[in-house]
């Protein structure tokens, strides 16, 4: 039985990808490593510091020590980071967004990434740019910072956050052909649009991730 260990920056996401093995991946067995501290740093930093990306290279390793055959890392924010730790890693290793980036390619060439923060807005819009450029594919990418959603959420306000990021869909969902969401946690936004605003096709990661992986371990 092949193993998975998922590396996540919020406990929150433990449950979610949980359901999604369980639904998709059923005879894998999976393990997980959480330290929210990581994402906590990149916001204090700014950016992804020599420093973040060693301890990120660090918690791969310590995944292949205990067992796993594949890894997945489940924040967007530290990508870069794990496209360099899995040059060292003796066995696969996969930033949660690529699948779902390598899908929007596919789907239309005006694509958007949307986000509530910067440090993930970047590294999202230019893995898009690199997977379309591996994929020989011209695309024009609308990159959107939803400015004061992540705050409102912080501060415990997440209708607001809801209201922004709802209201920044709307107006992307326009002008492109298929939107990204740059951060897991805006997929419940997605779920209570109307239909009308649901014209395009809006990607979350983790089940695109988990479903490329169930095709690769089935």
């Amino acid at each position: 039985m092949p193993t998975l260990a998922l590396i996540h920056t919020s406990a929150t996401l433990v449950p979610v990808f949980q359901q999604l093995c369980k639904t998709h991946l059923p005879s894998v067995k999976t393990f997980n490593i959480v330290d929210d501290s990581l994402v906590s740093g990149i916001r204090a930093k700014g950016s992804l510091t020599a420093d973040i990306a060693r301890r990120v290279q660090a918690y791969v390793s310590s995944a292949e020590a205990g067992g796993a055959d594949h890894i997945l890392v489940t924040c967007s924010s530290i990508g870069p980071a794990v496209e360099a730790s899995a040059k060292f890693s003796a066995v696969p290793v996969l930033r949660v967004d690529q699948p779902m980036a390598d899908q929007a390619v596919k789907t239309g060439k005006r694509i958007g990434v949307i986000a509530t923060l910067s440090t993930t807005l970047e590294p999202t819009s230019d893995l898009v740019q690199r997977r379309a450029a591996a994929a020989g594919k011209q695309i024009e990418l609308s990159s959107v910072l939803v400015e004061g959603a992540f705050e409102a959420l912080m501060a415990g306000d997440s209708a607001t956050h809801d209201t922004k990021v709802a209201a920044a869909l709307r107006e992307l969902s326009s002008k492109v052909d298929v939107i990204l969401l740059a951060q897991a946690s805006m997929a419940r936004v997605v779920d209570t649009l109307p239909s009308a605003d649901k014209r395009i096709p809006i990607l979350a990661s983790p089940p695109i991730a988990i479903q490329h992986l169930a095709s690769l371990l089935s």
